[in-house]
């Protein structure tokens, strides 16, 4: 049976409309997580939502991709963009605020062990959810006494309960937000943020100064794409969202990350949402200092509210050309990109688990080679996402599908067509190293995603994966707020945008969004 579709869109939306005619219209452009979410809300809320945008289908980058072996025709199904994800309640959070259950529409289960990860000198170690569990592993493997695991822990656990309700779940660009009760448990969490300090220089400290177990803190910088060398140390609180809080894996109403905007689109169209798909914005209307609309090829739509869920950069360049822009932040440095490869593996490796990682030699010079050459690294680490050992429909019997992907800077002009070949090798050398077995016969099939191609299709400021970096203590302040300062109605959610990239923070801008438009 047939539960949502353009036909139940304009049905629903006739009846909500003959029922509440004064209601207010809003215009969201982009139907990625974030935007999914904020039309959710705001139709919860009573507004009359249309959805713009540009592609075919909903979900941003969390998209999917299906690769058919030439020879055999079996296919291989992929989740385009995100892999990991934590803090599923914020997920749950849309559908209870629409009044709804959200287990009638997404369920998921938690991972464990959430990641395998593979050292240059082959040390191997399981990344249990089990914090305690965790610590002894990192002992036993790394020699590192446990109870410095649990510290790290520990302190990353207090620094995200006192300081996420104020500086993620609300925003920091107005004054009520500096007066809610709130604020006094994010003021005792200051001292142990570490403002002073890179996340690397704490890290070091905080793993007695063993190397591999210093590196696999510092990773976590990358799920801003920022660098810990230069980060602060405050991002240390995010391995607490995965061993304190647990990484999930989706169930339904489809495997994978793609059950994420999948639900979310349901339940808008449940709720009355428009989409409208392949249809481009090409301007924000502004009428007597206040948005007014959006124009696209085909129409203009009159609005009071307008949300952007484009990246902040060509929403001001493209759609707002005769308005200024906040020069400021819009030049802030920018994250990193990826390289993604799609493989389809003809064989599996039982040591492999949803989440792995394989790590470079030389992680300093790793990023040394994104953030200040700007060039993908001559080594790089290797994340490798597998989805066939949770969902065996995504790939033959005995077969794998590889989500391979490598942190690179955000598109600048290098010559990608010939870095390509170059990241290919690399990749290939580091797994098939740390695997002890040769990768490249197989792979049966193949696509790969560049900085200028996730740029193209996801409209992302030079392909980066989460607007600006996060590569300064102020970084966090200097995000583009949620709202625009000089047009009143219109608003920005997605990861470009406070309080930065990912599922779990896209989700939350939405809510902000939600609760300022009202």
């Amino acid at each position: 049976m047939r539960l949502y579709g353009p036909t139940a869109t304009k049905s629903y939306q006739a009846l909500h409309l003959a029922i509440s005619p004064r209601m207010k219209s809003s215009l969201i452009i982009g139907s990625g997580i974030g935007g999914l979410a904020a039309a959710c809300r705001l139709a919860a809320r009573g507004h009359a939502v249309t959805v713009l945008e540009a592609a075919a289908t909903y979900g941003g980058k969390a998209h999917e991709r299906i690769l058919t072996d030439p020879a055999t025709g079996a296919a291989y199904r992929f989740d385009g963009g995100p892999s990991l994800f934590t803090l599923p309640e914020l997920v749950d959070d849309v559908f209870r605020a629409a009044g709804r259950d959200p287990a009638a529409y997404f369920r998921y289960e938690r991972l464990d062990p959430v990641t395998r990860y593979f050292f240059a000198d082959g040390a191997r170690l399981t990344a249990w959810a089990d914090p305690e569990r965790l610590a002894q592993e990192v002992e036993t493997t790394l020699g590192v006494p446990a109870e410095r695991v649990r510290r790290h822990l520990r302190r990353a656990a207090r620094v995200y309960e006192g300081t996420a309700p104020t500086f993620l779940g609300r925003s920091l660009h107005r004054l009520g937000t500096y007066l809610h009760p709130d604020v006094l448990r994010a003021v005792a969490a200051i001292p142990q943020m570490g403002l002073l300090s890179t996340m690397h220089g704490a890290n070091l400290r905080a793993a007695n100064r063993e190397p591999r177990l210093t590196q696999l803190f510092d990773r976590y910088a990358t799920y801003n794409g920022s660098d810990p060398y230069q980060a602060p140390a405050t991002l240390n609180l995010i391995p607490h969202l995965e061993f304190g809080r647990g990484a999930y894996y989706p169930t339904r109403p489809a495997a994978g990350i793609r059950a994420i905007p999948t639900a979310l689109y349901r339940l808008a169209v449940e709720l009355g949402v428009e989409f409208r798909f392949n249809e481009a914005a090409e301007e924000i209307m502004v009428e007597n200092g206040r948005v007014a609309g959006v124009r696209t090829a085909r129409q203009t739509y009159r609005a009071p509210v307008v949300v952007s869920n484009a990246d902040v950069v060509p929403t001001y360049r493209r759609l707002l050309p005769t308005q200024p822009a906040p020069e400021r932040t819009l030049q802030q440095p920018r994250s990193s990109s990826a390289f993604i490869f799609y493989w389809g593996i003809s064989r599996d490796f039982p040591e492999l688990d949803v989440h792995n990682i394989f790590f470079s030699a030389d992680y300093q010079a790793e990023f040394s080679a994104i953030f200040r050459q700007r060039l993908p690294p001559a080594d790089p680490t290797v994340y490798v996402n597998i989805t066939s050992g949770q969902t065996p429909a995504d790939a033959p019997p005995g077969h794998a599908n590889w989500f391979v992907m490598v942190n690179v800077p955000h598109d600048q002009g290098q010559d990608w067509p010939a870095l390509v070949p170059q990241v290919r090798a690399a990749v290939l050398r580091r797994v098939s190293a740390a695997l002890q077995t040769p990768i490249e016969p197989l792979i049966r099939d193949e696509q790969t995603w560049t900085p200028p191609q996730i740029a193209a299709d996801t409209s992302s400021f030079g392909g980066a994966l989460y607007g600006a970096s996060s590569n300064n203590a102020l970084a966090a302040f200097l995000r583009h707020p949620n709202f625009s300062r000089r047009l009143p109605g219109l608003y920005f959610c997605g990861g470009s945008v406070h309080p930065g990239g990912g599922i779990p923070l896209c989700l939350l801008s939405a809510r902000v969004v939600g609760e300022m438009v009202g």
